[in-house]
């Protein structure tokens, strides 16, 4: 931080509370010099902070007019008092002029008469943006005719309530959380920025800046306020904040859908061609084509309602008050399989292969455990209080395949044989009648291929850890190989099934999907050496991504 003094009321915790992430020299001085092209450029920044922007965008002004001897005056607007004085003071002592408004943001009512609009806004998750703040968020956005659902975080409103403020031609220079490029509800923030600007930048970094967030960020310069639609992106990639300056020209990404996800923008269009024309042949198509997929049971307590196989013999639970159950967590599910012998074994190795789920009249001893669980406070949690019958937790069906969604390599489909129920620790699909049969077995060893891995890594999204994260909706549009291409090759598929579940056995993915990329891809329906290559490649750098920023982010 940089605050030239510190208020003693205002914690870490609290900072964070308002999402006031400060921002480093290099990130604001970047956007200031791209922002702000002549001298008598009006600047605002709407969440000033310690005026990290306006010092320097002041500093800019005076560099664009070097004879002039007056001050250049910066504007901004600071929700916190504190750091509004502050921004004051610091504006002060580097030459320039500030006008700071002590407000709410998004109760300032917007004058289309800035060239630029530059700042780190706000970063707010929705579990922690609530009540008047969100409606009034919401409100704003609603002017700039963009409708955000109610999981949209504080940034998402704030881009576009900020782009109000510019007049034609302006330009916007953000610092944005990299959910701008992946999550569903920035949907209508990207149609926005096509739609309102002329030009469109993304600068991405390989290493976090921002440890301190939690979260990846990137660069918005948007230019050409009220000249768009923009007609594609310009993609820069930067090592970090201090690498800024030796920024090459970067590469034109052009999105089929501007409202889609922006992860295409990060991969070598050859291997998205490649994937296009895949599509089109009928080789593959999503994941919905063979079924649904869905959330997993919510239990309240899996410590509870989840049993190891000894843990319900030592309680004397019946066999009726006790469901086959994946255990919590998904490193079970890295096989082909999930069979009952291996569901068996895994409750013999300890594991909580078991709900307890009583009957209507429940035995001694299950009345005896749920009475524990009743002077324990198990009955207090929300998901259990809030049932009927707080004991009684509401089941999914069996599925047909186990989804893993929490993944620091890959999601993986696995054939569900044992017909175990699932926690909401994995997803589960569902297919639909025509594809049953030959979906259970053999999609889980198509899926292994170069294209489905690189399109987990475009429709999935990357959490703390580098942990690759995938949603059912996100699930949904996923690519796979086709049932008619599944149906083609389906006794090659057998052929070298086993092989395959020996290499998963041994923890040699890559290797695996080398066997089953040989019988996807082949003929004259399939790709080239060259072609996988660039899928392969492509992959490799958004995997390798996840796992650069993770460690940089320690």
């Amino acid at each position: 931080m940089r605050l030239s003094s510190i208020d003693p009321d205002d914690t870490p915790a609290l900072r964070k509370e308002r999402g006031a992430f400060f921002t480093p020299d290099e990130i604001t001085e970047f956007i200031a010099d791209w922002a702000i092209r002549s001298a008598g450029d009006l600047t605002l920044e709407p969440s000033a902070g310690d005026a990290a922007f306006l010092v320097a965008a002041v500093r800019r002004l005076r560099e664009l007019a070097p004879h002039v001897d007056t001050r250049p005056t910066v504007e901004g607007v600071e929700i916190h008092a504190h750091s509004a004085r502050v921004a004051q003071q610091r504006v002060r002592d580097v030459g320039g002029k500030a006008k700071i408004r002590h407000s709410d943001f998004f109760t300032v009512e917007p004058e289309p008469i800035y060239d630029a609009v530059i700042g780190n806004p706000p970063y707010i998750r929705y579990q922690d943006f609530s009540g008047e703040s969100r409606v009034r968020a919401r409100q704003a956005a609603l002017r700039g005719g963009v409708s955000l659902t109610g999981l949209a975080s504080s940034w998402a409103a704030f881009t576009i309530h900020s782009a109000m403020f510019l007049k034609q031609g302006g330009r916007l220079g953000l610092v944005l959380p990299a959910e701008l490029l992946s999550v569903n509800y920035a949907s209508p923030v990207r149609r926005f920025l096509f739609d309102r600007f002329r030009d469109v930048q993304l600068v991405l970094f390989d290493e976090q800046v921002f440890p301190e967030a939690e979260a990846d960020v990137v660069l918005l310069l948007a230019d050409g306020y009220l000249e768009g639609p923009a007609s594609h992106a310009t993609i820069r990639q930067s090592k970090n904040a201090a690498d800024l300056a030796l920024l090459g020209e970067g590469q034109v990404w052009t999105p089929s859908d501007p409202a889609g996800k922006w992860t295409g923008s990060l991969i070598d269009p050859k291997a998205t061609e490649s994937l296009a024309k895949l599509v089109e042949r009928g080789v593959f198509t999503n994941l919905q084509t063979w079924g649904e997929t869905t959330l997993g049971i919510v239990t309240g307590n899996n410590k509870y309602f989840t049993l190891s196989p000894q843990r319900a013999k030592e309680l004397g639970l019946q066999r009726g008050e006790l469901l086959r159950l994946s255990p919590p967590g998904s490193s079970h599910l890295r096989r082909l399989a999930l069979s009952t012998a291996m569901l068996n074994k895994l409750g013999r190795e300890g594991q909580a292969t078991l709900l307890f789920y009583p009957g209507n009249t429940p035995s001694k001893e299950a009345a005896a455990y749920i009475a524990d669980g009743h002077r324990t406070g198990v009955d207090t949690a929300y998901k259990c209080r809030v049932r009927k019958t707080w004991y009684r937790v509401p089941l999914v069906p069996a599925a047909d395949l186990l989804l893993t969604c929490m993944n620091a390599d890959t999601p993986r489909l696995t054939s569900n044989e044992a017909g175990a129920l699932h926690l909401n620790s994995v997803h589960g699909v569902f297919f639909d009648k025509q594809y049953r049969e030959l979906g259970r077995e053999l999609l889980p060893l198509a899926s292994l291929n170069s294209v489905t891995l690189l399109h987990a890594e475009m429709v999935g999204r990357a959490y703390g850890g580098g942990i690759l994260k995938i949603e059912p909706r996100e699930a949904d549009s996923w690519a796979m190989p086709s049932p008619a291409s599944i149906i083609k090759h389906a006794n090659a598929f057998r052929t070298v099934k086993q092989q395959v579940a020996d290499l998963l056995d041994h923890g040699k993915l890559l290797e695996a999907v080398q066997v089953i990329d040989q019988i996807v891809f082949e003929g004259k329906d399939g790709l080239t050496a060259q072609q996988i290559k660039h899928i392969r490649r492509a992959r490799a750098e958004l995997a390798d991504r996840r796992t650069v920023r993770s460690a940089s982010g320690r």
